[in-house]
C-alpha cells in the first residue's frame, strides 16, 4: 500500500507531463539540491545503484530530473537448467529505464540512459552550459531499488564559465527556490563533510524557505576525505544547525573509483566496512550509508504522501472546476455558419446595452465597496466638482470697486446720474455670467469621460478579448455616438448662459432689490458713522475710510468732482482732458455707496443665477448624453455591426485567446486523468 501511494503521486506527475503542461499541484516530492562539488550526482547514482548520470565539469545537470524509481521483483529462478543459463544471460533483463518523452522505449542500457539526457538536455538548452526549467522524466525500473520520486536540480555555482550566461547564478537559484519553495517539498540538501557547515550553499537555501528544519535532511558526502581525528558526530546529533528529518552520511565513489570503473556494489560494500569499523560512527553504523538513506527517504515520502493525498484530492477538484469555468467562458470555436455569427453579435449587442444601462443606473448586482464606479462617477461630476466650481466663482475677483465706479459713470452719459444705475449693474452680471459658460462646458467634458470609461469597463469583458476586431469596432461605434451627443449637448449648455446672460429678471423672488439694498448700504454706514471706533476688519467694503469731502468735492458730483480737484491747483488754465481718461483717488461716499449698492445687487443675482446653473446644466447633459446613448446606443450597434458582410471579420479570435483554449483543455485533460488517479487510492 505505501508503495502504491509514491506510484499514485508518479502517475500524477506524468499526467500532467504527459500533455505538456505545469502541473499547477503541489505535490509531494524530494527535491535534491547541493553545489557542483557536494557529490550530489553520487548519492543518486548509489541510490539507484547504477552509473547513469551525466559526468563532467562545470554544470551537468541543466535541467530538472525527476527521478522514479520503481521496485519490481527479480526474475523466479527456473529449474531448467538452460532456463537458468538464458536467465543468466539476460539479468540485466531486470533493470531498465523508460523515458517519459519517448514512451515505450526500454533502456536495458543504463549507459544509452546517460547519452540520452545529455542528448535531450542539449535539445532544449543548447551546448553552451545554459540551464532549462522544462524537466526531464525518468522511470528505472529495478528489483534493487525502493519506491521512491526524487527530482534532482542543477548545482549552484557562483562564477559563470565559458559560454554559461552572465547570470547562470540568479537562474539556478531561481529554478531551485521554485520547487523547494512549495509547501509538500522535502528538501535533501547535500553537503561535503570535509568543509565548513555553515558555508553550505545547499542548506542556506534551505534555511530560506524552511528557517525552523522541518522538511529538510541532510546528506553528508565525502566523510572518508575528512582530516584525521576528526568527524561530524556533532552534526549528526543536531548541535551545529538542527534539522529535524536529521543528517544522513555517505561515502561516495572517488573519481579514482570511477575512472577505474569501480562498481558502485562494491563502493556499497567499502561504505559499510567504514562505517562499521570507525571508532566515530561504529555504534551508530545502521543509521549511516546510502542504504539507510534510501530507506528513510521512502519511509519518509510515504508518510508525507499520506498525510497531504486528502488536500490534493480537495485541490484537484478545485482546480479542475476553475478551468472547466474558464474553459465555458472561452466558448467553442466559431464556425463559418452566417447564422450562429449573427445570432453570436446581436447577443453581445444586447447584453452590453443591458449592461451599459444597469451600469449608470447603478443596479448592476457587482456593486463595489471600494469606490465609486459607472452613474456613480456622473453623479460625483456633477453635484460635487462641477457644483462647488460654479459655488467657488467669485464675481469680484476680476472686477474692484474703482472699476464699478467707472461703469456707474459710463453707463450715465452725458448726464450725471440721479440714482444708482440699472445699465452698469446689467453690465456687470452679464460678464459674470458669461464667466458660467468654461466650467458648464467643461463639466459637458468630465461626463463624456466617465461614459467613455464605462464603455472601457465594459469591453474588457471575456466576449471582447476573445473577438479583438469586434472590439475595436464596438469601441469606435460607441465613441463616435459620445462624439456625435457632445455637439448639441455643448450647444444647449452654451444656450442656457445665453438665456441668463440675455435677460435678468430683477423681479426674481430671491433676487434682493434696489430699495432692500440702499436700506442695507444706508444702515452700514450709520453705524460706522456713530462708531468711529471700530475694528477695521468689522468695517465691511463700505467703510473704505470714508473720506470727508471737501464743499467743492461735494458739488463736484463725486467722481469728477474729485478728479477736478486732484488738479486744480496746479492748473491755471483750461486743459483737454487727458487721452485716456481713468478714475483715480479715493471714493467719495456717495461714490462708495452706490459702489456697495450695485455690489449687493450683483452678488445676490449672481447666487440666483449659479443656482440655476447648477440645476440645469446636469439636466442638460443627461437628456442631450446619458439618456440618449441609454435609449438609442443598440440602435447604433445594429446599424453599424449587425451586417453580414462583416460578421466573419468582426468574429475572428484572437491568437491569444485560441491558444488559451487549448492550453485550458490540456489542463481539464490532465486534471480529469489525476482526478481518476487518486479516486482508486
Amino acid at each position: 500500500m505505501d508503495a502504491a501511494l509514491i506510484k499514485t503521486v508518479n502517475k500524477l506527475q506524468d499526467a500532467f507531463t504527459t500533455v505538456g503542461v505545469q502541473n499547477p499541484v503541489d505535490l509531494p516530492q524530494i527535491t535534491v539540491i547541493g553545489s557542483q562539488s557536494s557529490g550530489k550526482s553520487s548519492v543518486l547514482e548509489n541510490i539507484v545503484g547504477r552509473d547513469f548520470l551525466p559526468r563532467g565539469t562545470g554544470i551537468v545537470t541543466r535541467r530538472p530530473l525527476i527521478l522514479q524509481l520503481i521496485n519490481r521483483p527479480a526474475r523466479n529462478p527456473t529449474s531448467d537448467d538452460s532456463k537458468a543459463a538464458d536467465q543468466k544471460k539476460d539479468e540485466s533483463q531486470d533493470e531498465w529505464g523508460e523515458f517519459l518523452h519517448l514512451p515505450g522505449q526500454k533502456f536495458f542500457d543504463f549507459n544509452k540512459i546517460r547519452e540520452e539526457i545529455v542528448k535531450d538536455t542539449e535539445l532544449k538548452t543548447g551546448k553552451n552550459a545554459g540551464i532549462s526549467p522544462q524537466p526531464i522524466n525518468l522511470r528505472i525500473f529495478s528489483p534493487n531499488v525502493l519506491t521512491l520520486t526524487l527530482v534532482d536540480l542543477p548545482g549552484l555555482t557562483k562564477v559563470p564559465v565559458g559560454d554559461q550566461p552572465k547570470d547562470i547564478e540568479k537562474q539556478i537559484r531561481d529554478m531551485i527556490m521554485k520547487y523547494i519553495s512549495k509547501p509538500n517539498a522535502i528538501i535533501l540538501a547535500v553537503t561535503a563533510g570535509n568543509s565548513d557547515l555553515a558555508n553550505s550553499d545547499g542548506l542556506k537555501l534551505a534555511r530560506e524557505v524552511d528557517p525552523e528544519g522541518l522538511r529538510t535532511i541532510g546528506v553528508l558526502t565525502k566523510i572518508d576525505l575528512m582530516d584525521q581525528g576528526t568527524d561530524v558526530v556533532d552534526i549528526l546529533a543536531g548541535r551545529i544547525i538542527p534539522l529535524k528529518l536529521g543528517y544522513i552520511p555517505v561515502i561516495n565513489r572517488s573519481q579514482r573509483d570511477i575512472e577505474s570503473n569501480k562498481s558502485i556494489s562494491s563502493a556499497l560494500q567499502n561504505e559499510t566496512q567504514y562505517f562499521e569499523n570507525h571508532a566515530a560512527y561504529s555504534n551508530k553504523a545502521q543509521y549511516c550509508g546510502t542504504p539507510y538513506l534510501a530507506r528513510k527517504l521512502n519511509t519518509i515520502l510515504m508518510h508525507h504522501i499520506r498525510a497531504t493525498l486528502p488536500e490534493i484530492k480537495a485541490k484537484i477538484q478545485s482546480i479542475l472546476s476553475k478551468y472547466q469555468a474558464e474553459l465555458a467562458q472561452l466558448g467553442d470555436p466559431m464556425d463559418d455558419n452566417s447564422g450562429q455569427q449573427a445570432n453570436m453579435v446581436l447577443s453581445i449587442i444586447t447584453e452590453f446595452c443591458n449592461e451599459y444601462q444597469t451600469i449608470i443606473d447603478g443596479k448592476s448586482d457587482e456593486l463595489s465597496s471600494f469606490e465609486l464606479s459607472g452613474g456613480a462617477r456622473i453623479s460625483f461630476v456633477f453635484h460635487e466638482i462641477f457644483s462647488n466650481n460654479i459655488k467657488s466663482l467669485d464675481p469680484f475677483e476680476q472686477i474692484k470697486d474703482g472699476d464699478i465706479r467707472t461703469i456707474l459713470y459710463n453707463s450715465s452719459g452725458s448726464s450725471p446720474s440721479l440714482f444708482v444705475g440699472t445699465t452698469a449693474f446689467e453690465v456687470i452680471v452679464k460678464q459674470q455670467i458669461k464667466r458660467l459658460e468654461e466650467p458648464s462646458l467643461r463639466c459637458v467634458t468630465l461626463a463624456n469621460d466617465e461614459l467613455v470609461r464605462i464603455l472601457n469597463t465594459l469591453l474588457q469583458k471575456q466576449q471582447f478579448k476573445r473577438f479583438p476586431d469586434l472590439k475595436g469596432r464596438f469601441y469606435s461605434v460607441v465613441n463616435a455616438f459620445y462624439k456625435k451627443a457632445l455637439i448639441p449637448t455643448n450647444k444647449l449648455v452654451q444656450d442656457l448662459i445665453a438665456a441668463e446672460a440675455c435677460y435678468i429678471n430683477t423681479v426674481h423672488p430671491d433676487f434682493l432689490n434696489g430699495h432692500q439694498a440702499m436700506a442695507i448700504v444706508s444702515d452700514r454706514f450709520n453705524s460706522l458713522k456713530t462708531s468711529p471706533n471700530l475694528n477695521e476688519s468689522k468695517k465691511g467694503n463700505a467703510t473704505q475710510n470714508l473720506p470727508n469731502p471737501t464743499p467743492e468735492e461735494n458739488a463736484g458730483a463725486g467722481f469728477f468732482g474729485s478728479f477736478f480737484a486732484s488738479k486744480k491747483k496746479k492748473q491755471t488754465s483750461m486743459e483737454s482732458p487727458p487721452p485716456t481718461l481713468k478714475a483715480s483717488g479715493t471714493l467719495s461716499e456717495r461714490e462708495s455707496m452706490e459702489t456697495e449698492v450695485i455690489k449687493l445687487l450683483i452678488q445676490s443675482y449672481f447666487d440666483i443665477v449659479k443656482k440655476t446653473i447648477i440645476d440645469m446644466v446636469p439636466k442638460a447633459i443627461v437628456y442631450n448624453m446619458i439618456n440618449r446613448s441609454k435609449e438609442e446606443l443598440q440602435k447604433e450597434l445594429l446599424t453599424e455591426l449587425y451586417k453580414s458582410e462583416v460578421l466573419e471579420t468582426l468574429l475572428q479570435e484572437s491568437s491569444v485567446v485560441q491558444q488559451h483554449r487549448k492550453e485550458c483543455q490540456k489542463m481539464i485533460q490532465a486534471l480529469q486523468k489525476a482526478e481518476e488517479i487518486v479516486a482508486t487510492v
